[in-house]
């Protein structure tokens, strides 16, 4: 029996998983935690009978209880405190929660390490986004132009989304070197290039904030007179991501420090 303590358990993505983790015969629910909702009864939010669990208003009260895996589905600004705390608190992690940094992952590495714990990291949890993944690596061994456009509605905050930086990131050591004119020699408005990212190759992200998209990232590869996309576009269900998240959170144990993409999973 795997014992979760389930940070942003109040949130659109948090609730879901709640519901799956009370309903699985191999998972445990051990604590909660969501500031909006601090000192209700989870299965009362959840539209069930009373729990018995009450959501505590911060990630350290949620720790108190014991558990073997911590889910986070926070918020960007908080992620990388409440991930370092489950560490200290002998936990290991999975990380459904974007905003991180190539930094903040490595130091997130050296913690996990110290700590003895595995962690999992992963921009998008369903298995069609770790397909555009998978394609687009295999695409940027032939192709060396890739830029990336990342959709989201109106409403997020962060940018790019989580999938869009992870795809960067990884495809910086395996894509070759772009043809476009370099950003510091162009005129008149580079920002409209977007953003650098990813090394040591560094592709250029771009991110759509506007009303109608849940989130959708592609992949842009350009040869002479020929162009290959591959797309992801999520719905509005929050499905694809609960299957994968729980999978992480029942295979993180198996090894110590840090991965990212639920590849490593699958």
């Amino acid at each position: 029996m795997v014992a979760i303590t389930l940070f942003g358990a109040s949130g659109r993505v948090g609730r879901a998983l709640g519901a799956a983790i009370l309903a699985a015969d191999d998972l445990e629910l051990a604590a909660v935690s969501g500031k909006r909702h601090a000192g209700q009864d989870y299965g009362t939010l959840l539209g069930d009978a009373p729990s018995g669990l009450t959501i505590a208003g911060d990630a350290g009260s949620a720790l108190a209880a014991p558990g073997s895996v911590v889910i986070d589905y926070t918020k960007p600004g908080a992620v990388k405190a409440n991930v370092l705390a489950a560490l200290d608190a002998g936990r290991h992690v999975v990380i459904g929660t974007s905003g991180l940094t190539a930094d903040d992952y490595d130091e997130i590495d050296g913690s996990a390490r110290a700590a003895g714990k595995g962690v999992l990291a992963a921009g998008n949890f369903s298995i069609t986004a770790t397909l555009l993944r998978r394609f687009a690596l295999e695409a940027a061994r032939y192709v060396e132009d890739v830029e990336i456009i990342d959709y989201g509605p109106g409403t997020k905050t962060d940018v790019p989304t989580g999938t869009a930086r992870e795809l960067a990131e990884m495809l910086g050591p395996v894509a070759g070197p772009s043809s476009s004119v370099p950003v510091e020699e162009l005129t008149g408005t580079p920002a409209t290039r977007g953003a650098a990212m990813g090394s040591p190759r560094a592709v250029q992200v771009h991110s759509v904030r506007v009303p109608s998209y849940a989130l959708s990232c592609e992949a842009i590869f350009g040869a002479d007179n020929e162009r290959l996309t591959i797309r992801h576009d999520a719905g509005a269900s929050t499905a694809p991501y609960v299957a994968g998240t729980l999978l992480a959170a029942r295979k993180v144990h198996q090894w110590t420090g840090l991965r990212r993409g639920l590849d490593h999973v699958l």
